[in-house]
């Protein structure tokens, strides 16, 4: 027997994050979210995403049994700068069952036709501005910080249900153990001494004032781009307070060309390979001493060796210097320096050429895809 339920009360949202700990029990590649930033991030009242999106969050039960779980999203501000109608469905995670999926979908489909919606789009966990995509190749591996990760079978079911193909996600690895050969090396010194180049970290002390800085890059940076929804301060600001936790100075870069900001970049400490010692995604009463002990403490630099390159934005009157490719040299040279033994650089739209270019020019190693499905709603 099967039912869809839809997440009202606070039991319904326990059993709601619960949900992964059954789904991925033995892999040994899953990262156990911290249930507390579940929480915050579905907090209609706390998270300013939810002033311009609803949601739908459902559970399946078979058997009195939570089987799966999905979350139906609307955000107007994607729809209104895309001029769409489009739904998202995201959080979502199942067991091998095509009846619990198209269950699940179907209420999702449902809700968002009754909404005047066109496609239903995802996952997104809730936009491209947070995680999204489904794994569909590199299993072999644990995710990087705010990357998704998901048993191989989800892809069968969401494309039996109808989903097709919308756009790839690839994600490169790099070593900052290795040294660039002296050709890229040389390309990017002339670069730099061409048009007075010069990379900064960003500012903890004057942090508020950086992010604004970083802000104005992001929205003119991207705005062209697939998938792009522009940010409001309090969102951006809310988004970079939770990230200000685990921020290595050192890896976030401003480019200044002659005096002027010209681009930014942020590469992230992996604290994914910290979370992972941290089962029950509890912080109480034992957890966050873990988590401090694997970020901040003595145990960082055995643990954490891995960073991720999760941004990286420039203004379009700069475009033509080439500075995407000076970021991931600066970047790199960094990373060795901080003892990093690997970095991720992700995700690259897969039809970005010039950027997928570079990555391999620079010995970068495609080894992860994701994926955004589609289905037009008839």
């Amino acid at each position: 027997m099967y039912h869809i339920q839809p997440v009202q009360t606070k039991a319904d949202w326990n059993t709601f994050i619960d949900l992964p700990w059954s789904i991925y029990k033995g892999d040994q590649h899953w990262v156990p979210p911290l249930k507390m930033a579940v929480r915050d991030l579905l907090d209609t009242r706390k998270n300013p995403f939810f002033k311009h999106a609803e949601m739908l969050p459902l559970l399946c039960f078979r058997d009195k049994k939570c089987v799966g779980r999905v979350i139906g999203i609307i955000d107007s501000d994607h729809n209104r700068f895309h001029e769409e109608k489009t739904a998202f469905f995201g959080f979502f995670e199942a067991i091998d069952d095509q009846k619990v999926v198209s269950l699940l979908l179907d209420e999702v489909a449902q809700w968002a036709k009754s909404k005047e919606m066109e496609q239903v789009s995802g996952p997104m966990n809730p936009s491209t501005n947070y995680e999204c995509g489904l794994l569909v190749e590199g299993f072999a591996d644990s995710p990087t910080v705010m990357m998704t990760y998901n048993p191989p079978y989800y892809a069968q079911l969401l494309e039996s249900w109808g989903m097709q193909k919308s756009k790839d996600l690839y994600a490169y690895i790099l070593s900052p153990q290795k040294q660039m050969s002296d050709r890229i090396l040389r390309h990017a010194a002339r670069i730099r001494k061409k048009d007075a180049i010069v990379f900064r970290s960003i500012q903890m002390k004057d942090f508020d004032r950086e992010v604004d800085q970083v802000l104005k890059i992001y929205n003119d940076a991207w705005e062209k781009n697939w998938g792009f929804i522009p940010m409001a301060p309090e969102e951006f600001k809310h988004m970079a307070k939770d990230m200000k936790m685990i921020i290595d100075p050192s890896l976030c870069l401003i480019a200044e060309v002659r005096g002027e900001i010209a681009g930014f970049s942020m590469t992230l400490p992996d604290v994914n390979q910290a979370f992972k010692k941290v089962s029950d995604g509890k912080l109480f009463p034992t957890g966050l001493l873990k988590l401090l002990w694997h970020t901040k403490g003595l145990g960082r630099k055995k643990t954490i060796d891995r960073c991720r390159v999760v941004t990286l934005g420039i203004k379009r009157e700069f475009r033509e210097l080439g500075l995407g490719a000076l970021f991931y040299v600066e970047t790199h040279e960094r990373a060795r320096e901080g003892g990093y033994r690997s970095g991720e650089a992700s995700w690259i739209l897969e039809d970005n050429k010039p950027m997928n270019k570079a990555l391999e020019q620079m010995c970068g190693e495609r080894y992860k895809t994701y994926r955004i499905y589609q289905k037009t709603l008839a």
